[in-house]
Parts: structure tokens; sequence; C-alpha cells
């Protein structure tokens, strides 16, 4: 079962879930990242088959991110299998370097900022196609989320020294989201 760009949203999505969010249901689950709880039932399965995500221990715990091979899997996997390059001007939402975290301590100068193209969006910038269709909507539903996923367009995109940036984030926003009580 090859994994789907679709699973890393799914994986980002448990990763970025507040501790009170980790006994939803995969329905609640696929209802915050846009997908069906089918699709999102199969992500899991297959990021716990990928060694991704650890299963839980009883029928009641969900699954949650196996950090050290999820942080080597984004930073090394996701450029390649799920590669992104800046197109057309579109106006969209902001990601990689142009959205926060990295806009706080990246500076881009004169160049056009990276969006995800969607007619909601507030900014005209270079278009990024999102790591999955419903990524961008998710992202606005949780911050948390969002930050990750700009995070992870910036490993997708990035200079070297916005890779290196983005690959620390990743990593301090994924061990605390790990640091979590378990339900």
């Amino acid at each position: 079962m090859p994994l789907k760009a679709l699973d890393v949203l799914v994986i980002l999505a448990i990763a970025s879930a507040p501790a009170a969010a980790e006994s939803r249901t995969y329905a609640e689950l696929a209802e915050a990242v846009g997908l069906s709880a089918s699709e999102t039932h199969q992500a899991v399965r297959r990021a716990v088959s990928a060694g991704l995500l650890l299963p839980g221990r009883t029928r009641m715990e969900k699954p949650r991110p196996r950090v050290r091979a999820l942080i080597e899997f984004l930073e090394h996997g996701v450029p390649h299998a799920f590669f992104a390059a800046p197109g057309r001007v579109a106006r969209g939402i902001p990601t990689a370097h142009s959205a926060s975290p990295l806009r706080e301590q990246i500076q881009s100068g004169d160049e056009l900022p990276l969006v995800w193209p969607d007619p909601k969006g507030t900014v005209r910038g270079r278009a990024l196609e999102p790591l999955h269709r419903s990524a961008p909507a998710a992202a606005l539903r949780n911050p948390k989320l969002y930050e990750l996923l700009a995070l992870v367009d910036a490993l997708r995109c990035g200079s070297a020294r916005e890779r290196t940036i983005a690959s620390r984030e990743l990593g301090e926003r994924l061990e605390n989201a790990s640091d979590r009580p378990q339900s």
C-alpha cells in the first residue's frame, strides 16, 4: 500500500490535534480534514503500515505519530514523493516561507509570496499546489495544522536554508505534540 499525499495530511491533522481531540472518531477526523471517513480510515491504515503512526493499544485508543519516523519522512521522503514547484500568479492563502512561522524568520525580499490557489484567499502570489486539495480548507480551520502544512511546503519547494529552518520548526512542533498525555 503506497502512501498518498492525503495520508500525510491525516497524519499532520492527528499530530496537530489538541489532547482532548485524541478520542475523536474517524468521522470527526475526516470532517476536520475534508475527506470521507473511509478515506481517513484507509489513510490511517497506510500510515500505521508505513510506520508513521503507532496504532492504539486498545480499540478506544487512537493512533498517534511516531515522531522520529515522521520527521525523517517529512524531511527526506515528502520533498521527493510530493514535490512542488511555484507556478503562475494567483490569489490564495500564504504557505511555505510566506506563512507563519517561517515568514517571521525569513526575509523574502521583493519576490512574490507562495500561495495555495484559493478564490477566498487574500494574497496574490506564486501558486503552489497544496499537498492535497482539501489541505487549505483544513488548515484554515486548524491553525496548528496550517503551520505544519506550511512547514511541509517549505520542505517541498524551499531553498536549503528554508528547508533547514522548516525542519527544525517541524521537529519542535511534533516533539511538543508527542509530549501530550495519551488517553
